[in-house]
């Protein structure tokens, strides 16, 4: 290890999978109910599609001023900041008696949430070496992501038994337990601070320029695209179309969270072994496969639960071995700007997500494929780039 991995305080696992959690928690508890919301409201499936997609987009941004204003102000007052943002957003939009400031309210909520994704992966960097962090972001992502496994099956009966504001309620008081728990608990691992003001504002023009990071980046802007994609696609899939109950949702749901935890599981466990770029190109290889397998499904006419939630199981199996390899590698290019370069290759995935998960929801109406098309022809983006950067060296 380096010298600042020997002598970094270390946080606890489990409050980095706290803090990691609370964000794609809160993302994952409302989409059972979107479909729901459009009658609540009396407004068309695009607009309640923006309760997704800003949520998106909020927390892109956001990972471009936490990751970089960490390397100079330290993680821990970025997080405790996020936390508190999180939780006074929970509560808004428990009571937002209107879709546009509920669409408000998800917004701040995912500027909040935002911190602890991008600022775990920062602390990881901080205390581990490239490959080491690598294994440690495969099992907190693991751990994590039983929080968004659970919440869609939450999310769904909480809209079955109750109404939609419950769930925002319970993200409330889960928001401040986190943060009660990190003002106690977490550790400043960021020891040495960038104050250079003009190095603060050049990091993104820096690791641009940086062909690793570049290719790092876009893979995992297409790998996360597959994903988000389907979620912007899905609900209205299963609940209008297959005439199935969001509580059904959710359930089926834990199909692709397990996959995904698997693929992460395997990850933490061979990443040293096999090195990172060889498990991004099986799990991009993977990704691909579980795309056409939808799309091959939808063409075919076989659409069914099943058909829908396998294939993306096998896909999220993939993305599991891409996501925490290809971070290891984007924030382990310059070790000067790791929070940069978490908050920018985090951009990436969202600011592509969201954008997926939005075109796909706009689209649907009049082109019930357009879900299954987004996710085939972004996995092999994802795949192109990565074969095409390992054979330029």
């Amino acid at each position: 290890m380096t010298a600042i991995a020997e002598t970094a305080p270390r946080p606890s696992f489990a409050i980095l999978v706290a803090i990691s959690a609370i964000g794609p928690l809160a993302l994952n508890l409302m989409i059972p109910s979107m479909p729901g919301l459009e009658k609540t409201f009396g407004v068309p499936y695009g607009t309640v599609q923006l309760t997704l997609t800003l949520y998106l987009i909020g927390m892109a941004v956001c990972q471009l001023i936490y990751g970089p204003a960490s390397d100079r102000f330290g993680r821990r007052p970025l997080l405790l900041a996020g936390l508190s943002l999180f939780f006074v957003a929970s509560l808004l939009a428990a009571i937002a008696p209107t879709i546009e400031l509920l669409i408000a309210a998800r917004l701040v909520q995912a500027i909040g949430g935002s911190a602890g994704i991008v600022l775990a992966r920062a602390m990881v960097r901080d205390v581990f070496t490239r490959e080491k962090s690598a294994s440690v972001i495969s099992y907190i992502t693991m751990a994590f992501v039983v929080a968004p496994m659970v919440a869609p099956v939450l999310g769904g009966a909480l809209e079955y038994y109750s109404d939609w504001r419950s769930g925002f309620w319970l993200l409330a008081a889960l928001g401040a337990i986190v943060l009660i728990a990190a003002w106690i608990t977490l550790p400043e691992t960021h020891t040495t601070r960038n104050t250079d003001q003009q190095n603060f504002f050049s990091n993104a023009g820096k690791l641009f320029a940086l062909p690793r990071f570049r290719h790092y980046t876009f893979t995992l802007g297409f790998t996360s695209a597959v994903f988000f994609a389907f979620l912007g696609g899905a609900p209205h899939i299963m609940i209008d179309v297959l005439k199935r109950t969001p509580l059904e949702y959710g359930v089926w749901f834990a199909c692709i969270s397990l996959g995904y935890m698997f693929g992460n599981f395997l990850s933490g466990f061979y990443t040293q072994k096999f090195g990172i770029d060889r498990m991004i190109m099986a799990g991009c290889v993977i990704t691909v496969l579980g795309g056409f397998l939808c799309l091959a499904s939808a063409i075919s006419g076989q659409l069914s639960p099943a058909t829908l939630f396998l294939p993306m199981a096998l896909a999220a199996f993939g993305n599991g071995l891409t996501i925490p390899n290809g971070t290891a590698g984007a924030i382990s290019v310059d070790p000067r700007m790791t929070g940069a370069a978490a908050g920018w290759s985090g951009f990436a995935q969202m600011a592509m997500g969201s954008a997926a998960s939005q075109l796909v929801g706009s689209l649907q109406t009049g082109w019930p494929l357009a879900v299954f098309w987004f996710m085939a022809g972004a996995s092999m983006l994802a795949l192109a780039i990565h074969w095409l950067a390992l054979r330029r060296g």
